[in-house]
């Protein structure tokens, strides 16, 4: 008897508690909810929807709807997303205006504006509408007839109503995208503003004169019909039974329309599935190619390029040019900025020989050309781009050339697209000139005014110090940690357990390596700010100076071709490293893969990573030698820019040393001679490696292959000095259509390369000098005959 009495009680108690924070029934006048910790709502009868206030960070909440037995509780309707009610707001039903949220202070957030007299109630019922009605229970006010980004089962859509996308996936501010029925009868997506044209829309139904309603039926159908209730168009055709499934059908902040469901059995966990067959698919099905408006900034901002993901819902990712950044880091959607200044049409001082070439295959931004050439070679466009100081980015496809100027708009990079972009980005990504000029006249008032700044923070940071620290003395506050910042590399700390749930307890494996194995992981906002988390398997002496030597190395450490470091946990037996995410992952996947890049991308990756080097050598605070270059090492981002990675066993040298003596480290096949001779170590090592790494990247094949079909061929940097020595270059790339056209190019990397191999450390150039070569800024001599093809001949 008592267990049983105790088990009523485990039962009983939870819903007391919760008896304040969720009621059932409905909201009568003058009564309201508050925005707490509890997140207080109204539920419908059966308790599968919820009204009220959803927290959406520390001291904000969000007044919406939501599914409330599931595990996600996902929202279907809000309406303060651009201004979120702080703690104690509250949302009263009154007599004369229905609806109103008011914050503590008394100020109005928002209102339902009531244009009806009665009302007595407000209701959530068991379909997702929100509805105020009579006594006599006659709907003066509801949800569904207002929507935000969501429509559910049983919702109609009239004439001219609009569904809006959100900011982004965690922000319900207004975003870019509309799904309109327009009073003329056609069914529409617009990329806000709302434009003025029909043909500026980048889906729609064509059922002008018309269309009438949009209906979302009990069947899992959304359709639209004309006035007389006939089938004009089918959304989405696929019948789903509401008995067994939630359904949700959403204007995504990416601005693709998606239908999902999601089983109602108790306790599921399995989130929501997006509904697509042969009939029914998101709407349109690639947004990044459907985007060719002449104005606006296409799927996603300025300057970037969309690509469809590779999962089911295939949502688009936003992506920068090279040598561009996000204007905003916390959405991608919202363009980039050119770091660099741009080209001088300053014809006495030209600049052409300041600006290369990147490659990016299948991309394209149809909506800004500002010139076109026909009958024209790849050489030409690159020339003709590169001498143009409007040119931002060349477009050759079929003997055709097109120039580009910024903003770059509609961008894509899609299979379909074909040719390829040439993008400009200038050498030593320098900063504007025109800004420089401005921040010299104004340097001493700058100054002035920092100094204003800093000492009002500082008497404005102790006098709230001693009123937090009263505050603390004398109430019960919890304050939150602050981000913790590592001194000496500038890199945040971060707990095992942000970590863990960054990473969804380390699902998703990358790679894997002597010390541990790297995680895919994302912090913040879903689907963005994507990173590779480094966990070092166990705690070893080893292992710990493993972690110390790159935390110290990586963090000191930035440069546009270096693979950068985000922060790090040093918990207890936790050790973790987090970087940015490389979303091509790394050159041995793209160098040896069953397609060939092309010649021109391989060129750019070379120099990516000798600047990349040349910084690490001179350049950086402390001089570091890398001591493990190698094809696995290099990572490549979304633009397909290279980024040295893995300084696991990187050595740094004090500022006047340039030798250190330490036990063998790196790769086989990669490692300079002087590893296996107990000679010094200096950074003539990762010049060795990087010798070897360009033969592989010439010749796009590795540097040792036991199957090659000729036995000459197996070791390859035997091969290629032979074909140098016997005037015979082009046969390293007699396949490769687009190098055997810059055969003087080939030739200068294969001369490069013979240099940096050399046997005696004193005879290959610096990473600097081979970076000069590589650019074309000195000329590359002669390379000596190496000691391994004299005692083979």
């Amino acid at each position: 008897m008592a267990s049983a009495i105790l088990g009523i009680l485990l039962v009983l108690v939870p819903l007391l508690l919760s008896a304040e924070a969720q009621a059932r029934g409905n909201l009568t006048l003058g009564n309201s909810l508050t925005a707490n910790d509890q997140n207080s709502s109204l539920l419908s009868l059966s308790g599968e929807f919820a009204f009220g206030f959803r927290k959406m960070g520390q001291g904000a909440h969000l007044l919406a709807i939501w599914f409330e037995m599931i595990e996600e509780k996902t929202i279907v309707w809000s309406v303060n997303g651009d201004d979120l009610a702080p703690e104690g707001s509250k949302v009263q039903l009154t007599a004369n205006r229905g609806l109103v949220l008011t914050d503590p202070r008394g100020r109005e957030l928002w209102s339902s504006n009531l244009n009806a007299t009665g009302l007595a109630y407000a209701a959530m019922l068991d379909t997702g509408n929100f509805i105020l009605a009579s006594a006599s229970h006659v709907n003066l006010w509801d949800s569904f007839s207002r929507p935000t980004d969501t429509i559910l089962p049983t919702q109609q859509l009239d004439l001219d109503a609009v569904v809006r996308a959100r900011y982004s996936e965690m922000n319900y501010s207004n975003g870019r995208f509309i799904f309109r029925l327009q009073t003329d009868g056609n069914l529409v997506l617009y990329a806000t503003p709302t434009p003025l044209v029909v043909s500026d829309a980048y889906w729609a139904t064509g059922t002008r004169g018309n269309g009438f309603r949009l209906i979302f039926n009990q069947s899992g159908q959304v359709y639209l019909t004309d006035r007389n209730g006939k089938l004009l168009n089918k959304v989405t055709s696929d019948e789903v039974p509401t008995s067994v499934f939630y359904q949700r059908a959403i204007l995504e902040y990416d601005g693709v329309f998606r239908q999902y469901i999601h089983p109602k059995m108790a306790n599921s966990s399995s989130g929501w599935a997006m509904v697509w067959s042969m009939v029914s698919s998101p709407v349109p099905s690639n947004i990044c190619t459907s985007m060719n408006r002449d104005t606006g900034t296409g799927a996603c901002g300025f300057n970037s390029y969309c690509t469809r993901g590779d999962d089911q819902i295939q949502r688009p990712r936003c992506h920068c040019l090279p040598g561009y950044t996000l204007l905003d880091s916390t959405n991608e959607m919202n363009g980039c900025r050119q770091d660099f200044a741009p080209q001088s049409c300053d014809e006495s001082k030209p600049e052409t020989d300041q600006f290369v070439l990147r490659e990016m295959l299948n991309t394209g931004w149809p909506m800004s050309n500002y010139e076109r050439s026909e009958s024209q070679t790849e050489h030409w466009c690159r020339q003709a781009c590169l001498a143009d100081c409007f040119c931002a980015v060349a477009f050759f496809k079929d003997r055709k050339c097109w120039k580009k100027r910024t903003p770059l708009s509609n961008g894509r990079m899609d299979p379909g697209v074909g040719g390829k972009a040439l993008v400009k980005v200038r050498i030593n990504n320098s900063t504007s000139k025109a800004t420089g000029n401005r921040q010299k006249k104004s340097k001493n008032l700058t100054l002035m005014i920092i100094e204003s700044v800093l000492l009002s923070s500082c008497v404005f940071v102790s006098l709230l110090t001693c009123v937090i620290y009263r505050s603390s003395r004398s109430r019960d506050y919890k304050f939150l940690q602050p981000v913790q910042i590592n001194q000496a590399t500038g890199t945040r700390t971060y707990t095992y357990w942000e970590l863990q749930e960054a990473t969804d307890g380390f699902k998703e494996e990358l790679g894997r390596g002597a010390f541990g194995a790297v995680y895919k992981g994302v912090l913040g906002s879903k689907d963005t700010n994507f990173v590779a988390v480094k966990v070092l398997m166990a705690w070893t002496g080893e292992s710990e100076k493993e972690f110390e030597r790159e935390v110290s190395a990586t963090g000191q450490t930035n440069h546009k071709n270096l693979m950068q470091l985000l922060g790090f946990c040093n918990e207890g037996q936790h050790r973790l490293l987090v970087y940015e995410f490389m979303s091509n992952g790394s050159l041995a996947d793209f160098l040896f893969g069953s397609s060939r890049p092309s010649w021109y991308k391989r060129v750019e990756i070379a120099c990516d990573v000798a600047r990349g080097l040349s910084y690490l050598h001179e350049e950086c605070t402390r001089h570091i030698i890398h001591c493990d270059i190698k094809p696995q090492n290099i990572l490549l981002d979304g633009s397909l820019t290279a980024k040295i990675s893995d300084f696991g066993l990187a050595k740094l040298l004090m500022a006047n040393q340039t030798r250190t003596t330490t036990g063998v480290r790196g790769t086989r096949g990669y490692l300079a001679p002087e590893w296996f001779r107990n000679m010094p170590i200096s950074s003539k090592v990762d010049v060795y490696s990087f010798g070897i790494l360009l033969v592989e990247l010439i010749c796009c094949r590795k540097n040792y292959e036991l199957k090659a079909e000729i036995e000459a061929q197996i070791v390859m940097v035997d091969w290629v000095y032979n074909c140098y020595h016997n005037g015979s270059v082009l046969q390293l790339v007699e396949s490769d259509e687009e190098a055997s056209r810059d055969i003087k190019m080939v030739k200068r990397l294969v001369m490069i390369a013979l240099w940096c191999i050399q046997e005696d450390p004193a005879l290959r150039p610096t990473m600097k000098k081979t970076t000069q070569m590589l650019e074309g800024a000195v000329e590359v001599p002669v390379p000596p005959v190496p000691s391994f093809f004299t005692t083979s001949i």
